[in-house]
């Protein structure tokens, strides 16, 4: 069963679409007024006139674009960012350039794509010891690269 998500979008832009059948995102567009220059190493928060109401089984999940990534040096600076399900505010994405080179963003642009994602709410239960496991205390890295 597909999940409705309402969306209101003040923008001037299409929707947020799936480019392809097998596509997990769908792009996003910038909603801005002109354009905006994003400096090398720096971010900008990216408004897309877009609105929406969801199910609270579901998050939205902002993530970058990979072409952007490749060949502009542009993410998403908190990737992926939640949208939570009781957001009512308008989407923004902060973009972060992580080339040597200015990157303009104009109205229209597709900056980001969002994947809208289940989500399983747990309780937590304290404990004194949590199982052992083979991997134990082990992290960043501590499995090796080969």
């Amino acid at each position: 069963m597909e999940n409705m998500v309402k969306i209101i979008n003040t923008s001037n832009n299409p929707n947020p679409e799936y480019k392809t059948t097998g596509s997990s995102g769908m792009d996003v567009r910038a909603f801005v007024v002109g354009s905006i220059e994003i400096a090398p190493l720096d971010r900008a928060l990216i408004k897309t006139g877009l609105f929406l109401e969801m199910n609270e089984t579901l998050e939205c999940q902002v993530r970058p674009r990979s072409g952007l990534a490749l060949k502009k040096g542009i993410t998403v600076l908190n990737s992926p960012g939640t949208i939570d399900a009781d957001y009512r505010g308008e989407i923004g994405i902060i973009l972060m350039n992580l080339s040597d080179d200015k990157v303009v963003i104009e109205s229209g642009d597709r900056i980001a794509q969002l994947v809208f994602a289940k989500v399983e709410k747990v309780t937590l239960e304290n404990v004194e010891v949590v199982n052992k496991t083979e991997r134990g205390e082990g992290g960043f890295g501590s499995t090796g690269i080969k």
